[in-house]
């Protein structure tokens, strides 16, 4: 079962403006990560569904947030049918993020209250997930659709829209000033927050490092 409401998930996505989404079969490795963007000040964090075994991986690392990132919010990412989100509801997953938008997984998300996250590469599928309760929308693949210009087109007649972009968002001031100005409620970021050779040289000091760069740039464009 999920530990936050609804209404925290969202509003830390909010707040903070940054989701790091990550994804490693090593539980170990994972929890260092999950810990150091947590000290970087990370308070919504997705772990993708993207290998065998995922859902181990995920099970172990909420059992042990709860007690080493008591305020950390864990959910899943790379969801794309009903039955696996609810699988990863009943896990302890606080949010369900995919690709896509499958209004199946909405009605699972909404009998829990969970935050359902789902991609759109169009304003129509964002008006349909809106339709069907996602408070929150992800713009994907983020710079292939249109990068900054589009979120700016899409919130000038539908200026409600809460908009999450990931893909083409990096930890850069030019790059995250451009996502925020462009109005996004948050940014989604993964592979250049986790560097290959970072992760390789278990060199976490560099990610909490990162994440609270980035969290300055976000804080200084939302000026």
């Amino acid at each position: 079962m999920a530990r936050f409401s609804k209404i925290q998930v969202l509003n830390a996505m909010a707040s903070t403006g940054m989701v790091p989404v990550f994804y490693n079969k090593d539980v170990e490795l994972a929890k260092n990560v999950v810990k150091a963007c947590y000290e970087g000040g990370v308070r919504a964090f997705e772990f993708t569904n993207r290998g065998d075994f995922a859902q181990e991986v995920f099970a172990e690392l909420v059992k042990w947030a709860a007690k080493e990132c008591p305020d950390m919010i864990l959910g899943i990412g790379s969801i794309v049918d009903p039955a696996t989100a609810a699988m990863y509801i009943q896990l302890g997953a606080n949010f369900i993020v995919g690709p896509l938008f499958n209004p199946e997984i909405a009605k699972v998300c909404n009998r829990r209250l969970i935050p359902y996250t789902p991609g759109c590469g169009s304003v129509s599928e964002i008006g349909f997930a809106q339709e069907v309760g996602c408070d929150l929308c992800k713009v994907f693949p983020a710079g292939n659709v249109g990068g900054p210009s589009f979120v700016k087109n899409v919130k000038a007649p539908m200026p409600w829209s809460m908009l999450m972009v990931t893909g083409g968002v990096e930890p850069t001031k030019d790059n995250l000033t451009a996502w925020i100005k462009a109005g996004v409620t948050c940014v989604g970021m993964g592979s250049n927050l986790f560097p290959k050779d970072v992760v390789a040289a278990n060199d976490w000091a560099w990610v909490t490092a990162k994440c609270k760069e980035a969290f300055g740039y976000i804080e200084e464009a939302r000026k």
